[in-house]
C-alpha cells in the first residue's frame, strides 16, 4: 500500500472512540471518513471534533458509503467480535480496542480472520506504547526468579463513570475488563507462560446483574514459579485507600510505580490518571556482612511521560506502520489472546469457586 493518509471509520464515540478520532486528526497517515453510532454521542464528537465528517448509525452502511481502509472499534466490549469481523469481511484493517472478545474462542476467530484476510490487526494495549511502563517491566528482569507481581487499579466512581461501569458490567466483569492490561504486563515481565488462576469476587450493588459482581482478586501461577495477584473494583462504595498498586519483587529486590498525584485523593476513577507513572522506585536487596543495605532506593522520574491523548498517538502511529511497513504481528495477537485467557479463567473461578488451568481456556 502506498503511504497515503489511510480512510479510517471510529465506531464508538465515547471516551476511547473520542481519544482515537482525536487521534487520527492530528496524524498525517489517517483522514477520518466517518463516525458510527447508534445514539448522539457521534454529533457531540463530531462537534468537537470541529470536522465536517460524516455520521451513520450503522457499520454496514459506512462501510459501503466511505471506502474506508480501516476502521478502530472502541464500542463495549461485547460487540467487538461481530464488529470487527464485520470490518474485516469488508477488506479493511482494524484497531480494536481491548479486550479483544468476551471469549476466548471469539477472540481466536477475529485473529484467524484477520490473517486469513491479510489485514492488520492491532489490539488496544495502551501500555504497551508507554515508556515509563515499558522501562518498568525491562527493570523487573534484573530482580531475578520468582517473581511476585502486586497490581490493582480500584475506581470509586459516581455519575456518568458510574453509569460507564454499569453498562460495561453487561459484557464483562471488573477483573476481565482492565485486567487485560496488568495481566498483558505480568507475562512480559516473567516471560513465562500462566498456569492456573484462583479468584474471589462478590456484587456489592443491586444495580448490576445477579450473576455479576463488582469487586474481584485474581492470583495467576506461572510456569516459572512466579505468582502475581490482581485487584479491580467498580463503584460508588469502593474505597480510596490503596487503590494504586503496581510493583514487581523478586530475590534482588523491587521495582515500583509510585504516583504521588494519579494515586491521589480523588483520582481513582480518572482514566487520564491510570496511565500515569509519576516515577519509578528501585529497591535493591543486597545486604553487607552488618546486615544492612548496601545501595540506597533508586529513584526514577517520569515527569516527561506521554499523557492519554499522547499514548493514543503512539497506538496509532503504531497501526499505521503495521499497515504501511507489513509489520508481523502474530505475536502481538496471540499475547492478547493469551492475556485474555487468563482475566477469562479468572472469571471462571470466581463463579465455580475453584482453581482454573489455563489450558481449559485454549
Amino acid at each position: 500500500m502506498a503511504n497515503r493518509p489511510l480512510r479510517v471509520l471510529v465506531v464508538g464515540c465515547g471516551n476511547m472512540g473520542a481519544a482515537h478520532s482525536l487521534a487520527y486528526q492530528h496524524l498525517d497517515d489517517f483522514t477520518l471518513c466517518g463516525l458510527v453510532a447508534r445514539g448522539e454521542s457521534k454529533t457531540h464528537l463530531k462537534a468537537h471534533l470541529a470536522a465536517d465528517i460524516p455520521l451513520f448509525d450503522d457499520l454496514h452502511d459506512a462501510l459501503k458509503q466511505t471506502q474506508a481502509d480501516a476502521v478502530c472499534i472502541a464500542t463495549w466490549p461485547d460487540s467487538h467480535e461481530a464488529l470487527a469481523l464485520i470490518a474485516l469481511a469488508a477488506g479493511c484493517h482494524v484497531f480494536l480496542e481491548k479486550p479483544l472478545a468476551t471469549t476466548v474462542s471469539g477472540a481466536k476467530r477475529v485473529v484467524a480472520t484477520a490473517r486469513l484476510a491479510g489485514k492488520k490487526l492491532v489490539v488496544g494495549y495502551i501500555l504497551r506504547h508507554h515508556p515509563a511502563w515499558q522501562q518498568f517491566i525491562e527493570l523487573s528482569h534484573g530482580l531475578g526468579k520468582p517473581l511476585v507481581m502486586r497490581m490493582n487499579l480500584n475506581q470509586q466512581s459516581s455519575g456518568s463513570a458510574w453509569q460507564t461501569h454499569k453498562m460495561l458490567m453487561q459484557s464483562l466483569s471488573p477483573i476481565v475488563d482492565c485486567g487485560v492490561h496488568y495481566l498483558d504486563v505480568m507475562c512480559q515481565m516473567t516471560q513465562s507462560s500462566p498456569q492456573s488462576v484462583s479468584a474471589i469476587g462478590v456484587r456489592l450493588t443491586e444495580e448490576i446483574a445477579l450473576e455479576q459482581f463488582n469487586y474481584g482478586q485474581l492470583q495467576v501461577r506461572f510456569a516459572d514459579g512466579s505468582v502475581g495477584w490482581y485487584e479491580a473494583g467498580w463503584g460508588p462504595m469502593m474505597s480510596q485507600t490503596a487503590f494504586f498498586i503496581k510493583d514487581v519483587i523478586g530475590p534482588k529486590g523491587a521495582v515500583s510505580i509510585v504516583a504521588r498525584e494519579a494515586g491521589g485523593e480523588g483520582q481513582s476513577a480518572n482514566v487520564e490518571a491510570h496511565t500515569r507513572t509519576e516515577s519509578l522506585r528501585i529497591h535493591h536487596a543486597e545486604l553487607n556482612a552488618q546486615g544492612e543495605y548496601i545501595h540506597q532506593d533508586e529513584w526514577i522520574s517520569a515527569r516527561d511521560e506521554p499523557d492519554h491523548f499522547a499514548l493514543c498517538q503512539l497506538e496509532q502511529q503504531f497501526f499505521a506502520r503495521a499497515i504501511f511497513d507489513d509489520n508481523d504481528l502474530a505475536q502481538h495477537q496471540q499475547q492478547a489472546i493469551d492475556s485474555l485467557a487468563v482475566v477469562l479463567a479468572a472469571d471462571r473461578a470466581v463463579r465455580e469457586q475453584r482453581t482454573v488451568l489455563i489450558k481449559e481456556m485454549l
